[in-house]
Formats: C-alpha cells, structure tokens, sequence
C-alpha cells in the first residue's frame, strides 16, 4: 500500500505543494528518493533511517521507495525528512491517519528530534493557499509558521510527539498576534542619530525627501565631511514597515537564513552596506538554485554602496535594471527567478582620485585627465536611475569648532517623515505601491499634475539641462515627496525648484 504525506518546497520566494508517496516492496532492505532531489533531499535517507529507530519505532525490512511529487520541480533542502519518515511510518502500521489537508515540515535529527529549517513563512504561506489548514513544524519555527494567518501551526520538538499527537497527547497550537507583534516591535533603539551630524543641512534634507519618498542619493565630498555617518543614520529616520512590507521582508530573510527564532517577524527596514570587492552575484544573487543578494536583502530598506567608485564596472551596471524595475530577474539553466528588491541606493564618492576637488581648505592635486577618468567610473545610464545627487562639502576649522548646538535629532525628522509616507499609503492604497518613487509613467501623470507656471519651469529645465525623459520623471516624483513632507495637496513651483537643485 502506498502511503502519502504532504509537504511543500521552495522556488525563489513562491511555494508549491509536494506529496511525499512511500511504498514498501519485498526486496532487499534499501531505500531510494527519486523526484529530482538534491543532495540534501537524498541523504534524507540516513537521517530518517536514524531518527525512526532512535525514537523507539521499527523501519521496515524491505525495500523502500519515496516519490516526492510532482516529479518535475526540483527539490531542495531538508524539510521533506518529516513527512519522509511520517510515510515510512504510516507503512509500519503507526496510527497516523490520511489527510490532504495535514502537510509536515522539518529537518529531523539521527535522535528523532526536529532542527529548524529555513523559508517557513513561504512554504507555510504556500500550503496555505493550497487548502492546507493544518501544517506540523519544529519548534523553532513554529512562531514564525504562525505569522501566515488562517491555518493551524502545530511545533514539535521530535518525531515521538508527532506520533503521539495522533494517539492521546496533542500539541498546543502555536498563536501569533502579528498585528501586535509588529506594533511592539516597531520602536528601535538606533547606533547612529542625525543630532550627531554638524553642519551639512541641505544633504540631511536630501536625506529626508530619500527616506520619505524612496529616492536614490549620490553624495559627492571631500574625505571627512561626513558622508558615511550620514548614510548610516539614514536607518534611524525611515518610517516603520507595513504589514505587508514586513512579511515581505520576513520571507525573503527566512529563505536566506537570517531570520532570527527570537524574532519570528522582521520590525525594521534593513540596512546593507557593500564593500566594494562584492562580486556582481553577491549583489544580484546567484548560485544554482539562485538565492538572494544585497539587493533583494535591501528590500524595502537602504543599500549603501561606500566608496562607489570603487566598484568595478561591471558590478554597478548590474544595478540599472533593479534600480529601474524594482525587482530582479535571475536566469540559470534549470530555471528563472524573480526577487523583489524595491531599495533605496546611498552612493558616496569623493569628487576626485586625491578627493580634494572643490575643497576650500586643501587644494585638489589631480590632473583634468584624472579627475574625468575616476568621475567616468560611474555610467550615465546608471547617474540617469539616481534621484538626487548632491555635494557634501567639508566642514572648515572654524565651524567645526563654533558650531556648539545640538543638530536636529532623527526622531524629529522620522515624524516628518512618517507624515509624508501616510500621505502616500493613502493615496497609493487602490495602486498597490507604497511610495513616490514607485509611481509609474500613467501614474506620475495622474498624480503629478502640473499647473502653467510648473510647467513652464520644466519646460525651460528640459531646455537647458537636456533632460532625459526618465530624469524629468525623476524630478516631478522628487517634487512630490517635496510637497508631501510640506504637507500640500498639488505640486507648486518652489517644490520643483527644489527638485531641480537636488539634480547637481
């Protein structure tokens, strides 16, 4: 008799439903896994061969055959030992009845005991959607399973619980507010805080329109002048994730294997920051079965790239299709995945090779020739994708020395901020977008209405600055975050002038 039990396995973040089907043959005692499995997926042999007689039950003598259907999806990774061993179980005689609504997941141990595996939440999310309502999980991972609402979440600590779930001894279901969790969880303690930064006001407003809008920033300046503290304060103003942006994030992290047992649900916005040796595979992801990089890591977060320049050619071309689409397209040979990476790019450069150009207290030693070699390392299509490029200057002696109050603290910048990107949720909510920097080409004429005087403004810009057709959208989405942290309904000229200084 062939016995089943129902799982599921990942493909980029998108899950689909796998029956585990076991059958018992009289032949000599071997066990064979076929349906495409990897190397982790055929060693479950051992494991489950261990873990069922370690537990105090009995494998069966004869040969067994596992198909993990269907058979074409390649399968990967070690949550199919659980319902591997739920099947050779149901074989035995074990009383665990047929269900095609019960799926199982989970690593199991030579001792019987269940390991934490990694992507539950989209293999939980997965099921779901499937007609699954109740899944068997380890124990680690049963409060982040528990984030997917609408079905059961059963954790486990070994295989001799699950049995006896069935028998007379059921496991406690696992409850997740995540409404509440994510309420209680919003509020972090930030390393780094605008209130340290001297000076530098018109780039911490630059800042301020990124964060609320979602924009990308170049900073150019001179050694010292603060550029990668203010990048690394750029985490304290971001506005808390929505539900929606947060199991995004949580799924994306739980298949990379970084989301924490303690910490079921990602709080808040992610902030990477790249050295510039990455590989252009390290960025984008890759691999066989291609896994995330820093930029689908960076979703709904901030990717700062020091040092910008630096990084080979190749590695920042590989931005300009993210950067413009908001999600990545990996191709390999067996299959294609998509990653969300919806991010804000910080890039920081010096102006020059010796970093000096433009200085007003140390005179730049770089030939001409030099200086448009090191500044050309950065394409135009790719300075075409960034929203705002400004120059951080150096702070001289005398206001570094005079300057004794206190700077704006990010908490104050943060509510204006999070003001702005109410505006934009609310307005957005029919869109399914979040920000302005996400607005599309019908959407920025829906939204970014002009009246004659903005027109004219841009009509001359475009005149003399030659603008591009995706600058000149770039320009009016800047131009409306401008007027959403001003709190106005329709976008003026000043805001557009403002935009058009934040172009270099």
């Amino acid at each position: 008799m062939v016995t089943k039990a129902i799982t599921a396995t990942t493909v980029g973040i998108n899950a689909f439903k796998i029956t585990a089907e076991v059958d018992v043959i009289n032949s000599l005692p071997n066990m064979s896994i076929v349906g495409l499995p990897d190397s982790a997926v055929s060693e479950a042999k051992e494991r489950v061969r261990s873990a069922i007689k370690n537990s105090g039950f009995t494998f069966p003598t004869g040969r067994v055959v596992v198909n993990l259907a269907p058979a074409d999806i390649r399968k990967e990774g070690t949550n199919f030992d659980l319902p591997i061993a739920i099947g050779i179980l149901k074989e035995e005689g074990i009383e665990i009845p047929e269900s095609e609504t019960t799926a199982f997941l989970g690593e199991l141990s030579l001792d019987g005991s269940l390991r934490k595996i990694n992507g539950v939440l989209p293999l939980v999310t997965g099921l779901k959607e499937s007609g699954i309502n109740t899944v068997f999980v380890p124990y680690e991972n049963a409060k982040e399973a528990a984030l997917a609402e609408g079905i059961h979440v059963l954790g486990a600590k070994d295989l001799r619980e699950i049995v006896a779930h069935f028998s007379d001894t059921p496991i406690k279901e696992t409850k997740v507010d995540i409404h509440k969790y994510l309420e209680e969880n919003a509020y972090i303690d930030y390393l780094h805080d605008f209130k340290e930064v001297k000076g530098q006001h018109k780039a911490k407003k630059a800042l301020e329109i990124a964060a609320a809008g979602g924009h990308n920033v170049l900073m150019s300046g001179s050694p010292g002048s603060g550029k990668t503290m203010m990048a690394k304060c750029m985490a304290s103003i971001l506005p808390p994730l929505e539900l929606q942006e947060a199991l995004e994030l949580t799924k994306i992290y739980s298949i990379s294997g970084l989301l924490s047992p303690d910490e079921p649900l990602m709080t808040k916005r992610p902030y990477r920051s790249v050295h510039h040796t990455a590989s252009p595979n390290g960025i984008i992801g890759g691999g066989t079965n291609p896994k995330p990089g820093e930029i689908t890591l960076a979703h709904r977060g901030v990717l700062f790239l020091d040092e910008m320049v630096e990084f080979p050619r190749q590695v920042l071309e590989v931005l300009r299709q993210p950067l413009e689409d908001g999600e990545v397209t990996i191709s390999r040979t067996k299959n294609t995945i998509k990653y969300p990476c919806k991010f804000i790019l910080i890039g920081a450069m010096n102006p020059c090779p010796c970093g000096y150009l433009g200085d007003k207290e140390k005179q730049c030693t770089c030939t001409d020739i030099q200086i448009k070699r090191y500044q050309s390392r950065l394409s135009g299509p790719l300075l075409d994708r960034i929203d705002l490029i400004i120059n951080v200057p150096r702070l001289s002696t005398e206001e570094l020395v005079n300057i004794k109050t206190e700077a704006e603290p990010s908490s104050k910048i943060r509510e204006r901020v999070i003001k702005a990107r109410k505006i934009q949720s609310e307005r957005y909510k029919e869109e399914g977008i979040f920000t302005n920097s996400e607005l599309t080409a019908p959407m920025i004429k829906k939204y970014c209405k002009l009246d004659k005087d903005s027109e004219e403004i841009m009509r001359q810009a475009a005149q003399i600055y030659q603008l591009s057709g995706r600058k000149y959208n770039r320009i009016l989405k800047i131009a409306r975050t401008i007027a959403d942290i001003a709190g106005e309904k329709d976008i003026k000229k000043e805001h557009l002038t403002q935009a058009l200084q934040y172009r270099g």
